[in-house]
């Protein structure tokens, strides 16, 4: 597995802009998928957005198309979540995640990846 750590979180207005990033030690992080999920109070974990090892392919929940863009570089270990056009309901504590199939390029949304390492959350909170 894969230490996972988000950083990026705050509070912001309605409409504005929070550019999370999720630091990883190990050397398999590279290798495998990335994701972004979140849980707002009261709710499930949701889906936000996934990225292949190779950033090959990308999908992202369609409460979050076009405001939002996952990325990631594999030379830092890392994987980013730029959110734009930040609405309340974007309330959320997210969570990055990784696994997968090592170097599997198939993944997107008709093929989840399985994700076995997860970070501890950074909370993001959009006032109207």
């Amino acid at each position: 597995q894969v230490h996972l750590v988000e950083s990026g979180g705050g509070l912001v207005q309605a409409g504005g802009s929070l550019r999370l990033s999720c630091a990883a030690s190990g050397r398999t992080f590279s290798k495998q998928a990335a994701g972004w999920f979140r849980q707002a109070p009261g709710k499930e974990r949701e889906f936000v957005a996934t990225i292949t090892w190779s950033s090959g392919r990308t999908c992202y929940a369609d409460s979050v198309k076009g405001r939002f863009t996952i990325s990631r570089d594999n030379a830092k270990n890392t994987v980013n979540l730029q959110m734009n056009a930040l609405k309340p309901e974007d309330t959320a504590v997210y969570y990055c995640a990784a696994g997968g199939a090592y170097y599997y390029s198939g993944y997107g949304c008709a093929d989840p990846p399985d994700f076995d390492s997860w970070g501890q959350g950074t909370q993001v909170t959009v006032s109207s």
